[in-house]
């Protein structure tokens, strides 16, 4: 089964955990730095909205996109209260073709790990480069090659009342990927239904996307560590990424 076909429904309960505020506000750091203030953004990978949802509470005019359409429909649903919600579009990022040029792209929760396939990868960040208006900044994070080498053979569990999803994690030094099968468990009324999905993510190195950066055009190229403005560390499992998009002479 695709990725986020059956977890789409559950994924906000699941991850729970996470700091999109968080998220936001690091954007905000590093835009204050860049002294960049953007009234347009896409979030690239946006699953279920809740970034693109937040970065449009803060004003702007967002874009999202991703290749998940159970996803998309997530997030259309959770943003229809808003007075100006986010354009949803389904694209790969590879393929990634704007309406109009942005201030700001965003890829949150190692969502571009997601593209396996290192040329495609590249494509990805021309197309980017390409959707940016002139002096605008690209934010990413990534897990670390560490992190996903780390996964191999370790089993996970996450549950409430009614959900329970078990996976386990299998890294492959060949291909330079983490597989990670998922077994969920769903209740429906006094029904529980299993499904499974298979998700895979490529351990890029930070010299590798720093390269392909560089191929697009950016420039100002800098690596954070997780949610902090200085370099990363031996720990950090998840480091950003900012590269700026040169203005116009």
């Amino acid at each position: 089964m695709d990725a986020y076909k059956a977890l789409a429904i559950s994924y906000d309960r699941l991850t729970s955990d996470v700091d999109y505020a968080g998220i936001i506000d690091f954007y905000n750091q590093i835009m204050q730095r860049e002294n960049v203030k953007p009234r347009t953004a896409v979030d690239l990978a946006c699953g279920t909205g809740s970034v693109a949802i937040l970065l449009a509470k803060q004003g702007l005019q967002v874009t999202a996109v991703d290749l998940s359409e159970e996803m998309l429909t997530v997030a259309w649903q959770k943003a229809s209260v808003l007075e100006k919600p986010p354009v949803f579009i389904r694209q790969p990022l590879e393929k990634l073709q704007l309406p109009h040029g942005v201030d700001l792209a965003v890829c949150a929760l190692d969502s571009l790990d997601y593209i396996t396939n290192p040329e495609d990868c590249a494509r990805a960040i021309k197309r980017i480069y390409k959707a940016l208006n002139p002096g605008g900044i690209f934010i990413f994070d990534v897990n670390t090659p560490e992190k996903l080498r780390a996964m191999d053979s370790q089993v996970f569990l996450d549950e409430d009342d009614d959900i329970y999803c078990v996976w386990r994690g299998e890294f492959d030094a060949q291909s330079n990927i983490c597989a990670y099968g998922m077994d969920l468990f769903q209740r429906e009324g006094d029904r529980w239904y299993r499904s499974f999905e298979e998700h895979k993510e490529y351990a890029y190195s930070r010299d590798q996307l720093t390269g392909y950066l560089l191929d697009a055009g950016f420039s100002h190229i800098a690596v954070y560590g997780d949610q902090r403005l200085d370099a990363p560390k031996p720990e950090d499992q998840r480091i950003y990424f900012k590269a700026r998009k040169g203005k116009r002479k």
